[in-house]
């Protein structure tokens, strides 16, 4: 063994562990530098030692960090499951009528939103517990391969059924009658199954060669490889995946758009009976529902898609080096903003309900009569003010 450690190197890229061990000699002819550039050329060893690897690819995780994804689980699964209960009874409540289609596609969402939020949770939550994470982003195992999948199945599917219902109330919305005729529940639950087995498809595509789930920085989540080592595989799954999530997301403000339009302008026209107005009443409120889907899959999973994208690209490009750190922050920050969705998600239907709105409605309009009543008696008791003050200047 030599006698000193020259240099120990922990980059923030991953690289081969390496420790440098030089040995010194005492040389008493030539100049300095001479000596230094003998003895780093002919002493100078690198040796793969295993306890010096293990410290290089793994790290101690910060106590917060599990504190903090342990209480976002917790509460992910706390808001799905209220909204999951409210959809319910909402569903009983209108199994027989237009809103019944929509209803079941909201449930299946929160249901599976809440099966994700569980499910990559628990994973993340399995890797947070080993206390250690890896820096080797090319690392797989049996777990990785099933949280990846997970990652990508849980996120296409409420994409999917965001585009799916947002098509859904477009076709109600501007074709009641062919809506009436062609949407039933027994069809919903049909293109419901096709949503899920779609998604699976993609995301076992790994399984037949094409793409593969590795582990990504810090280590406590599994996606597409897409950072190190790219290969055209990896690359064509990044961009079906992203190309499919981002094509639902364009779907869905298409339809949207659609359907907004003919309410505005069903509102500018008079209404003809109760019963009308009741119908563009409930169009109105799951329409608002969907935009706010929308909105909140566009900015929490726009991120992801985006950086990942460009992240394989170069990598594949072997461009990536100089940036790979940056990178690797993006795609963290990408994947809470994804997960933040399935947080988010339940509060578009616990608060968008109509009789939220309408209480909400009649809060802030209560609040303004009350500003204004007393804007008007301060007004009053100025000029009342005024008009004595002005009587008994002319009465002296």
């Amino acid at each position: 063994m030599c006698q000193a450690i020259s240099l120990v190197e922990f980059p923030d890229e991953p690289q081969s562990p390496a420790v440098m061990l030089t040995m010194q000699h005492p040389n008493s002819s030539g100049s300095p530098a001479t000596s230094t550039s003998s003895f780093l050329a002919n002493f100078t060893t690198i040796l793969q030692e295993p306890e010096v690897e293990a410290v290089v690819r793994n790290r101690t995780l910060p106590q917060s960090r599990p504190i903090v994804a342990g209480l976002s689980m917790t509460l992910g699964i706390l808001f799905n499951v209220v909204a999951l209960i409210i959809l319910a009874k909402a569903y009983n409540r209108f199994r027989r009528r237009s809103k019944a289609t929509f209803l079941l596609f909201a449930s299946s969402l929160v249901a599976t939103d809440l099966a994700g939020h569980v499910i990559n949770g628990a994973l993340v939550m399995r890797r947070y517990s080993d206390g250690t994470t890896t820096d080797i982003t090319n690392d797989t195992d049996a777990s990785c391969l099933f949280l990846g999948g997970c990652m990508v199945f849980f996120g296409l599917c409420p994409l999917f059924m965001g585009c799916a219902m947002a098509a859904e109330r477009c076709l109600g919305v501007t074709k009641p009658l062919l809506h009436a005729q062609l949407v039933t529940t027994a069809r919903t639950k049909i293109a419901l199954s096709l949503i899920w087995l779609v998604a699976l498809c993609v995301a076992l595509l790994p399984l037949f060669n094409l793409g593969t789930y590795t582990y990504q920085y810090p280590g406590t989540w599994c996606f597409i490889r897409v950072s190190e080592g790219t290969e055209a595989q990896d690359l064509a799954f990044v961009i079906l995946f992203s190309g499919l999530a981002l094509s639902s997301l364009a779907s869905a403000f298409v339809c949207n758009t659609i359907s907004g339009i003919a309410l505005v302008r069903a509102k500018l026209k008079k209404p003809t009976c109760s019963k009308s107005h009741s119908t563009r009443s409930n169009d109105t409120e799951m329409v608002v529902q969907l935009v706010g889907i929308m909105v909140t899959s566009c900015i929490c999973w726009s991120p992801l898609l985006v950086f990942g994208l460009m992240s394989a690209l170069r990598s594949y490009s072997g461009s990536l080096d100089s940036d790979r750190a940056t990178y690797r922050r993006l795609m963290i920050t990408g994947v809470r903003m994804a997960a933040c969705n399935q947080i988010l998600d339940p509060w578009v239907y616990i608060l968008l309900r109509r009789a939220i709105l309408r209480r909400i409605y009649q809060i802030t309009k209560r609040q303004a009569s009350l500003k204004g009543s007393i804007f008007r008696s301060a007004r009053w008791e100025a000029s009342s003010f005024h008009i004595t003050e002005k009587n008994v200047s002319n009465k002296l």
